[in-house]
C-alpha cells in the first residue's frame, strides 16, 4: 500500500486554497508552509505565461529523511504516508538536509522538524486531507497507488506525469501532470529582483546570479517559499574541531607503533587535543539542536541508520579512548598503550570521517555526495592535527626523529589536501545542483574567501612546512600548522553554505 498524491497543474488555477486549508488545518506558523503554489512566468510582456506548481512533501517510498532521523521522529507508516511525531524530535535539521524538495522546516511554534503528512489524522479517520476537499478544481488526488482500482491509479496510469528530482533516486509519490519543467526544476527560473507581492528570501537572491537562465523563454520564479540554510557556522566550527581532535591523538598513536618517542606531546597533548575536540564537537552539536533538552533522545531513541546516531557513539568511543590512552600513558603500561594504539587509530578515523557519511545521507545537498569527502575529511585531520602538535612542540624538547614524523604528515597532509580541492573544484559534477555549488566556491561570490581565505594560506603553509626538512628549524613548522587552522575553517565555511545555497524547490 502506498498512498500519493496526483496534482493535475492543467486545471490548477493557482488559487492557495490548498495552502490556506492547510495552514488552517495543521495551525502551521505565519511566513511557514506544509504546502504552497509557485509561480513561474516565462516570456516577455505582452506574450508571457504562468505557470503553476503545488509543491509539497513527495512522500517518498524510499524517504531519506528517516533514514538519517536520528531518533525516529519521521517514520513511514504501513499505508506509505511520511509521518512525523514532534515529542520524539530534538532538532537537529538533518532531515531538512536530507530532503531532495524543501519539504521539512522546523516550526516556529514547537522547534520541531514539521511537514505535510498528508493530513493523516484525517485518512485515519475515511477522510481526504484538506487540501483535496477544499481544491475548487479538483486539481489534487489522493489514494492508494498500489491499487490498481483507485482513482489516482487509474490516473498515473492513463495519463502522462512527472515527478520531482527523480535523479535522486528516493521514489517521489507526488506525480504532476501538465507541469513546466521549468517549476518542477529548481535551477530552471531563478528569481529576479522581486516576487509578484513581496521581496525573494536572501539566499534566493545571492544565488539568482550563479545559475543559467534559459534566454529563449526567460523563465523566473515569481512566487516561491523562503528556505533558509539549516546549519550555519557550528556546523562549520564542528568540522575543524574534531578534524585537529582526531589527527593530533591518530599521529601520537602511530609514533608509539612506529616507536617514534614523542615525550609529553604524544603523552599529554595529544589526548588533551582530542578531548577537547571532542568535547568541542559534542557541545557545539547540542547548541545546534532547536531542541537541546532532548539531545539524549540521540542514545535513548536510536535510529541505526542514521549517522548522526552512530556519529555520536563514534565521539563517544574516541573521548573515552583519548581517557585511557592519557592515564595509560601517565602509568606507563606499554601493553596498554599497544592495544590502545591500534584500537585507537581506527577510531579516530572514523571520528574525523563519520561526517562523510552523515553529509552523505543529506541526499538534498549534492555537493556534498563527493566520493572524496571521506578521505578529504581524513587528510585534513592530519593535516590540522599535526599543525597543532607543531605549535605545541615548540613549548617542549621534542627529538629530531619527533619534528620529522611532524613535518612529513604535515606536509604530506597538505599537499594532499590541495590536491584534492584541486580535484573537487575543477573538474566535473555528477549533477546540475553540485555543479552550480562548485561554481559558487571556485568561481562564484565565495571565491575571493576560498582562494585567499583557505587556498592561499595552505600552499604558503606547505612550503613552510617542506622547508623544516631542509633542516631550516622547527619554527616554520609550527608557523605552518597555525595558517592551516583558520585555513580550513575558511574552506568549512564555503563548503556548508555553498553546499545549502541551490535551491530545491
Amino acid at each position: 500500500m502506498q498512498y500519493g498524491f496526483a496534482i493535475d497543474q492543467r486545471t490548477c488555477i493557482g488559487c492557495h486554497a490548498c495552502t490556506v486549508a492547510c495552514k488552517t488545518e495543521h495551525e502551521v506558523p505565519l511566513g511557514q508552509f506544509r504546502t504552497w503554489v509557485k509561480y513561474v512566468d516565462s516570456g516577455s510582456f505582452p506574450d508571457t505565461t504562468r505557470s503553476f506548481g503545488v509543491m509539497r512533501c513527495n512522500h517518498c517510498t524510499d524517504a531519506p529523511c528517516v533514514k538519517i532521523c536520528p531518533t525516529q521522529a519521521l517514520f513511514k507508516r504501513e499505508d506509505g504516508i511520511v509521518d512525523f511525531d514532534n515529542d520524539r524530535c530534538i532538532g537537529c535539521k538533518s532531515c531538512m538536509q536530507a530532503c531532495p524538495y524543501d519539504a521539512i522546516y522546523i516550526d516556529a511554534d514547537t522547534h520541531t522538524a514539521a511537514k505535510c503528512n498528508m493530513c493523516a489524522h484525517r485518512v485515519d479517520e475515511g477522510l481526504e486531507p484538506a487540501c483535496v476537499v477544499v481544491c475548487p478544481t479538483h486539481s489534487i488526488w489522493v489514494g492508494d497507488l498500489d491499487d490498481p482500482t483507485s482513482g489516482i491509479a487509474r490516473l498515473v496510469a492513463t495519463e502522462e506525469t512527472t515527478v520531482r528530482s527523480p535523479e535522486q533516486g528516493t521514489g517521489p509519490n507526488v506525480f504532476y501532470l501538465g507541469a513546466d519543467r521549468a517549476v518542477l526544476d529548481p535551477l530552471a527560473a531563478p528569481v529576479d529582483d522581486t516576487y509578484l507581492w513581496a521581496r525573494p528570501d536572501a539566499q534566493r537572491l545571492a544565488i539568482q546570479d550563479d545559475v543559467d537562465r534559459d534566454h529563449v523563454t526567460g523563465a523566473r520564479t515569481t512566487l516561491n517559499t523562503a528556505h533558509p540554510r539549516p546549519w550555519g557556522w557550528k556546523v562549520v566550527t564542528y568540522l575543524w574541531t574534531k578534524g585537529v581532535g582526531a589527527g593530533a591523538l591518530a599521529l601520537a598513536l602511530l609514533a608509539h607503533l612506529m616507536g617514534v618517542e614523542l615525550g609529553a606531546l604524544g603523552d599529554r597533548v595529544a589526548p588533551a587535543l582530542g578531548l577537547f575536540g571532542a568535547a568541542t564537537t559534542g557541545a557545539l552539536l547540542v547548541w545546534d539542536l532547536k531542541r537541546p533538552e532532548r539531545f539524549l533522545f540521540i542514545f535513548l531513541k536510536s535510529n541505526w541508520t542514521s549517522w548522526l546516531v552512530l556519529g555520536a557513539y563514534v565521539l563517544s568511543a574516541f573521548s573515552g579512548g583519548a581517557i585511557l590512552w592519557a592515564l595509560a600513558a601517565e602509568l606507563d603500561v606499554g601493553w596498554a598503550m599497544t592495544t590502545l594504539a591500534w584500537l585507537g587509530i581506527p577510531v579516530s578515523a572514523l571520528m574525523a570521517g563519520y561526517t562523510a557519511f552523515l553529509f552523505g545521507q543529506a541526499e538534498g545537498r549534492d555537493l556534498w555526495q563527493s566520493p572524496l569527502l571521506f578521505w578529504h575529511l581524513l587528510v585534513q585531520a592530519v593535516m590540522v592535527g599535526s599543525g597543532a602538535l607543531a605549535v605545541a612542540g615548540l613549548a617542549l624538547d621534542l627529538s629530531d626523529e619527533a619534528w620529522d614524523l611532524l613535518a612529513v604528515s604535515f606536509v604530506v597532509a597538505t599537499a594532499a589536501h590541495l590536491l584534492m580541492l584541486a580535484l573537487e573544484y575543477a573538474g566535473r559534477h555528477a549533477s546540475r545542483q553540485a555543479a552550480v555549488a562548485a561554481h559558487i566556491v571556485a568561481r562564484g561570490r565565495y571565491a575571493p574567501l576560498f582562494r585567499l581565505g583557505a587556498v592561499l594560506p595552505a600552499a604558503v603553509a606547505l612550503l613552510l612546512g617542506a622547508l623544516t626538512w631542509g633542516d631550516v628549524g622547527t619554527v616554520p613548522l609550527a608557523i605552518a600548522g597555525l595558517l592551516v587552522q583558520p585555513a580550513l575553517i575558511a574552506y568549512e565555511s564555503v563548503f556548508v553554505r555553498a553546499g545549502q545555497d541551490p535551491p530545491l524547490s
